[in-house]
């Protein structure tokens, strides 16, 4: 089962939906398929960029908060 896979942030950064590739995001150490979102076209969303841990910016700038995490498909975590 791919949930079981653990990333390295530089693993992480070739999955930035860019060329083919889907768009992953790390969140308190979850890593998150964000590549069926059609507010992730391209690996893009308001200025955040898929490929990354955006754990500050969920929690810190998003007004949606965590909520939006509780649908999508989990890939792994990211290694420490």
């Amino acid at each position: 089962m791919m949930a079981d896979k653990v990333m390295t942030r530089d693993e992480l950064a070739k999955y930035n939906g860019q060329a083919g590739q889907p768009a992953y995001v790390a969140v308190e150490g979850v890593i998150y398929d964000v590549s069926a979102k059609p507010a992730w076209q391209g690996g893009r969303h308001h200025g955040n960029l898929a490929g990354q841990d955006l754990t500050d910016v969920l929690l810190e700038k998003s007004p949606h908060g965590k909520r939006v995490l509780k649908d999508l498909p989990v890939i792994g975590r990211l290694a420490e």
